[in-house]
């Protein structure tokens, strides 16, 4: 491992994370642009032209607000627990392989920061982790319309998960591999997974509404019950690592089904008029960031179309249809791929 080699991580890492934190800025901002078209409003437009600096301002407000954390709080738990949900959603993005390689010097260098031969498992478990941060906020607040909302965020991930974690499943078994980087560079041409894994991809694009806490699953945070849900004592800064938390799991989100079902940064044709390396790679950096933002787009407009959910309608739909779905999916699969096997054992 050389030394420029690791220049290059580091160089890759800082631009993941500064790229990750500017969408999940301007995502508050396209999210109320959106909302304003789709309810035949302008949205921001006083803060710059065309309302373009509105998340500079809400940036800026957001640190020069007047922190307060309740008496009654648990005040370690409630200083850690915003960071933590910051961190897990940073922490994602280091598995997704957002193109193929560069050709620099002499030497290829690949635009993923680390290919791990388990980078599913690693994903979901730092999803997992996750929610610890919006559990620990809402009990630590000691705020009763809080810990509703941290007990709905906690059981409605764990209700979720397990639809989710049945869906990949069956793509691992269709794939063959647990590498991130392996899936999308099996997808070249029009190999993409949605086209083998439809119902699998369906239930997980739901799953993945309901792991952000978006609309129609956002119950942790409805202020029509809950005030505000599991953030309602924080302000200032900490409010905002919770708001970016959500934006940052929403575009790793588009990333990962992109990556996963919609063939990546790979686009059919492009390699027949393309030649050089690098502009290959940079057009799949570009066609996979126009997936994440029509992906980011379409959680948008889900939230501003559907209304939310009763809980009870949201426990029913996790764990009495899209259940059963995925365990459905998972034998479709299982019988697809051993299906030689199965003819031969029935008519030899």
């Amino acid at each position: 491992m050389t030394l420029g080699y690791l220049i290059y991580k580091l160089i890759l890492v800082i631009i993941v994370f500064a790229v990750t934190l500017l969408i999940a800025m301007y995502s508050t901002y396209a999210e109320r642009k959106v909302a304003g078209f789709l309810q035949d409003r302008l949205g921001p437009n006083r803060a710059g032209p065309f309302g373009i600096l509105q998340p500079v301002a809400d940036a800026v407000k957001l640190f020069m607000k007047e922190e307060m954390i309740p008496s009654v709080s648990n005040k370690t738990l409630f200083i850690i627990a915003p960071g933590l949900s910051l961190l897990t959603a940073c922490m994602t993005g280091v598995v997704i392989p957002w193109g193929t390689s560069l050709n620099l010097f002499g030497e290829n260098y690949s635009l993923q920061v680390t290919d791990l031969n388990i980078g599913i498992l690693y994903l979901f478990g730092v999803v997992s982790i996750g929610v610890y941060g919006i559990m620990i906020g809402g009990w630590a607040s000691n705020n009763k319309y809080s810990l509703l909302g941290a007990v709905r965020a906690s059981s409605q991930m764990i209700s979720y998960e397990v639809a989710m974690g049945l869906s990949i499943i069956a793509l691992i078994i269709t794939t063959g591999t647990l590498s991130v980087g392996q899936i999308a560079a099996q997808q070249s041409g029009w190999h993409w997974n949605i086209l083998v894994q439809p119902l699998g991809a369906l239930i997980f694009i739901v799953c993945a509404f309901a792991e952000t806490n978006r609309a129609p699953f956002d119950l942790p945070e409805c202020e029509q019950e809950l005030v505000g849900g599991y953030h309602t004592e924080y302000s200032s800064m900490k409010m905002g690592f919770y708001l970016f938390a959500e934006y940052i799991n929403m575009f790793i989100s588009s990333a990962v089904i992109s990556t996963f079902y919609f063939g990546g940064y790979n686009m059919p044709f492009i390699g027949r008029f393309i030649q050089s390396p690098n502009l290959l790679a940079i057009c799949g950096v570009v066609f996979l960031f126009a997936k994440i933002f029509f992906g980011i787009f379409f959680f948008m407009w889900v939230r501003w179309t559907i209304p939310r959910f009763r809980y009870d309608q949201l426990m029913n739909l996790g764990w009495k249809m899209l259940i059963p779905l995925s365990i459905l999916n998972l034998v479709l699969t299982c019988t697809w791929m051993m299906r030689h096997e199965i003819f031969n054992a029935l008519f030899k």
